[in-house]
């Protein structure tokens, strides 16, 4: 099995800014845990988009990375992910490729769609064709950063006319690109592309049956090379010992995926046309995704039994860490470490322990 690599979901929640005396000290904050994190051993950092939501409060990840680069020098720095649909293809390809230069080709481009309808509808894009101009936009973006420095293109969301692409990225042939997946559809289409694919949310043993069908219809393909990286996001939480973990980490486990929703529920547009958010879409891995997401705000318990949050001392988040990859087979591991309102010292010592004794653990 490859080497595990190390990274951080840094879900900067959108009650922080919301709470914070201006925006500007809240991305700070986070900047100076990024260079923590780069001093304790991490070798990714990760942010996220959302627009209008309560899950996350970084609306430009390019900007926001790029003042990241400016203040690491070895992190690498992805979002997992920009939702496609909500950006201009050559206009993501070259803010992209400008982040690629600024770090010394540090940028990681982390790709995805979106499963929230009331974010489409704030503007004014239609959320159910989501899929297709997804798939559009990266067969844009990958034209811009590999062709002859132009694009033309005719489809059926887009349609560019010799647009002129100034840069193309400095890693060749382009930054990774990784795709979040969770539906059958999504795990087929990132296998097909070969893109490194990245994993959150279910239970452990629907993660073993997701990266076993993603990792089978690689194969299928029959792609040249290695077989690209697999990601599985985790909540974590380390103290010294495990009691001293479990304590500190019970009552913000519960919050952590419902914290500040009156942003969304108390607008006038609410969640659209389902309490949940996902529109008229049924299927059975959006079944499950409600029932984990009722339950993580039941139970504590929940969290742990099922692998969603490895709380404890370094040597139990070592050993869960080790017993997920045997039985799920990711090779990149990155570890949400805020957690609803956890207080700021108390991550970044969750962070430093980590750094310190679990990643050495899988040198």
């Amino acid at each position: 099995m490859d080497r595990l690599e190390f990274g951080v979901w840094d879900q900067m929640q959108t009650y922080e800014v919301m709470n914070a005396t201006t925006a500007a000290e809240v991305y700070e904050a986070h900047i100076r845990q990024a260079q923590l994190m780069e001093r304790v051993g991490f070798g990714y950092y990760w942010t996220l988009e959302h627009q209008g939501s309560y899950v996350g409060a970084i609306t430009s990840p390019q900007m926001f990375l790029t003042a990241v680069a400016r203040h690491t020098e070895s992190l690498r720095l992805g979002t997992m992910i920009w939702q496609l649909p909500f950006h201009h293809p050559i206009r993501l390809a070259q803010d992209v490729a400008m982040l690629d230069h600024l770090s010394g080709g540090r940028a990681e481009f982390g790709t995805g769609i979106g499963v929230h309808e009331h974010e489409f509808t704030r503007w004014g894009l239609d959320f159910y064709s989501r899929q297709e101009m997804g798939e559009e936009a990266l067969d844009i973006i990958e034209m811009a950063w590999g062709g002859d420095g132009t694009v033309t293109y005719e489809g059926k969301y887009w349609q560019i006319d010799e647009a002129l692409i100034q840069p193309v990225p400095l890693q060749k042939p382009h930054p990774p690109i990784w795709a979040a997946v969770h539906s059958p559809r999504a795990i087929d289409f990132a296998a097909k592309r070969g893109y490194d694919m990245a994993q959150n949310i279910d239970t452990d043993e629907s993660m073993i049956q997701k990266f076993s069908e993603w990792r089978e219809a690689w194969k299928g393909y029959g792609h040249d090379g290695p077989m690209p990286h697999q990601f599985l996001m985790r909540v974590v939480h380390v103290a010294e010992t495990d009691a001293k973990a479990h304590e500190q980490a019970r009552q913000y486990l519960l919050e952590a995926n419902t914290l500040g929703r009156d942003l969304v529920s108390s607008s006038r547009i609410g969640f659209g046309s389902n309490p949940r958010g996902m529109g008229h879409e049924d299927s059975e891995d959006i079944r499950e995704r409600g029932r984990i997401f009722r339950e993580c705000a039941r139970s504590y318990e929940f969290w742990l039994d099922n692998g969603l949050a490895l709380v404890g001392s370094p040597e139990s988040v070592a050993r869960q860490i080790a017993e997920g990859r045997e039985k799920i087979g990711y090779d990149h591991f990155a570890g949400k470490f805020h957690i609803g309102r956890m207080p700021h010292d108390m991550v970044e010592s969750s962070l430093t322990l980590f750094g310190q004794e679990v990643i050495p653990a899988f040198s």
